[in-house]
């Protein structure tokens, strides 16, 4: 999971990992905004030169972490975590060190929070969505799609099933039984062409139902057939699927039009969409 967050209105890339529950957050962006360094490799070089213990322990605090590029794609930038970035914000000589520990700080005692409390999470979930113009409607159903897939994939991880590589085959193999489309294929035909874009950021209602059953029948399948590893994990996403291809052909069929649409809402919020909609409609 990863995203971009703001610090005095100036762009921070973090990246949460799973496995160590910890933010890695980029370098590059916390000296820039700390310095105003135009060279940040160089900076970096003078920073290890005066502190000899930092030049030391630089390869245990850093790490590379594909994050965001400018031009979208993903790249290897070098990353630490809370405790290695305040390492590295000791040796900055600046004055807007000190808010910025304190923001950090502040980061991770929110991560904390939604960690002990999940509606937390959600809650800042549905005001991120809300400030983007999402209607209230559309976040339940993106919500609960984001409910729905934790379940499928908690159901994954016990019965066997190793995550990132197994669980994207797995997860195309539901969505085209579903939809027709792999997920890659799905954003094509939506246009997405940023690494960064979210697919189901970009689903209308329709769309995001017919993932949420595709993704339960097959938590209920898994579960019916215990279905354990690999291969009887793909048999029961790809029968998940089917449940769910079947449900969406039959509503296509009776009203003669298709649930996968192009639209996508990259240049305008869903509720501004809706609208336009409402009104070509009437």
């Amino acid at each position: 999971m990863g995203n971009i967050i703001l610090f005095e209105s100036k762009k921070v890339r973090r990246v949460w990992n799973e496995k160590d529950q910890k933010w890695y957050f980029s370098i590059q962006d916390v000296i820039e905004i700390l310095t105003g360094s135009a060279d940040i490799k160089q900076y970096v070089k003078k920073l290890k030169s005066r502190d000899p213990e930092l030049k030391v322990n630089w390869g245990t605090i850093c790490t590379p972490v594909e994050m965001p590029a400018a031009d979208g794609k993903m790249r290897k930038v070098q990353a630490s975590d809370t405790e290695g970035l305040l390492r590295i914000i000791q040796s900055i000589p600046s004055s807007k060190a000190e808010p910025f520990k304190r923001w950090l700080a502040k980061v991770g005692y929110e991560r904390l929070e939604e960690i002990a409390n999940p509606e937390l999470a959600a809650k800042r979930m549905r005001e991120i969505y809300k400030l983007k113009g999402y209607s209230d409607e559309w976040i339940e159903k993106r919500m609960r799609g984001i409910a729905v897939r934790d379940e499928l994939t908690g159901e994954w991880k016990k019965r066997g099933v190793k995550e990132q590589k197994e669980y994207s085959i797995l997860t195309a193999e539901i969505s085209k039984a579903t939809f027709g489309m792999t997920p890659s294929e799905y954003k094509n035909f939506k246009a997405l062409d940023k690494p960064t874009d979210n697919l189901r950021d970009h689903m209308t209602d329709l769309e995001l139902i017919f993932t949420m059953l595709g993704e339960a029948s097959t938590t209920e399948i898994a579960r019916k057939k215990d279905a354990q590893g690999f291969p009887e994990n793909k048999k029961a996403a790809h029968e998940g699927g089917t449940i769910a291809g079947n449900a969406r052909s039959a509503l296509e069929k009776k009203s003669g039009k298709r649930v996968s649409v192009k639209e996508n809402y990259k240049e305008l919020p869903e509720i501004k969409r809706k609208s336009i909609r409402h009104k070509e409609n009437e």
